[in-house]
């Protein structure tokens, strides 16, 4: 259904254009390279997805600290942040420690979370990242103000393709695999990532990352 529904739009729109029934317009063009890099991301998230079944997922361990993470994640999405009218806030631990991660797939993982909070919250909204250590595990939380997840879809959310509201999902131009690859990347880390939701109230994504004290 995911890859079907860009490339029928693509193909109608090719047939239109190609039998005269439509008029090339600007939009309709827009229409086309918009529906095209859907179809593009989709490829790109299912074979990291494929990587990371198979345990072929490639990471490049090196030094990092977690501010460094949390503060990048912030520079990248503040200018749509600003667009919406949303607020980031930031709390991490001065004394937390350097760790050992891939540094371009983490934050590829608190982008995907970060992307995910800003669909569904609302203008005067928050986004809060943090950070802090305990029991030898990095613990990173995004948490919005958003308009959170009912229970009965709280425990699938990390599925992949999974859709708790399917009309805001296809608003946004979701495939619902954001949250599955946050997930497989973490795991091949080694660690965990959780949810935890109220509704009208906003969502709490809390990742565990293991690490050994110097």
């Amino acid at each position: 259904h995911d890859l079907r529904t860009p490339l029928t739009v693509i193909s109608g729109y090719l047939e239109g254009l190609r039998d005269g029934s439509l008029k090339p317009t600007q939009s309709r063009f827009d229409t086309l390279f918009q529906e095209s890099q859907l179809l593009k991301r989709l490829i790109d998230d299912l074979r990291t997805l494929s990587l990371a079944d198979a345990g072929e997922l490639n990471l490049v361990y090196q030094e990092v600290h977690p501010r460094d993470l949390l503060e990048q994640v912030i520079v990248s999405f503040t200018p749509l942040a600003e667009s919406q009218k949303v607020d980031f806030k930031i709390a991490i631990d001065d004394d937390l420690p350097v760790i050992q991660v891939d540094r371009d797939r983490m934050l590829q993982v608190l982008g995907n979370l970060v992307s995910n909070s800003l669909r569904f919250t609302p203008e005067g909204g928050t986004i809060s990242l943090a950070g802090r250590a305990e029991d030898n595990q990095l613990i990173l939380t995004v948490k919005d103000t958003g308009s959170g997840i009912a229970n009965e879809h709280l425990q699938n959310i990390f599925a992949r393709f999974y859709r708790a509201s399917e009309s805001r999902q296809q608003q946004h131009s979701e495939s619902g695999l954001g949250l599955a690859i946050a997930k497989s990347i973490v795991t091949a880390h080694h660690g965990q990532i959780m949810a935890d939701s109220v509704v009208g109230q906003g969502t709490t994504i809390t990742i565990y990352l293991p690490y050994t004290p110097m």
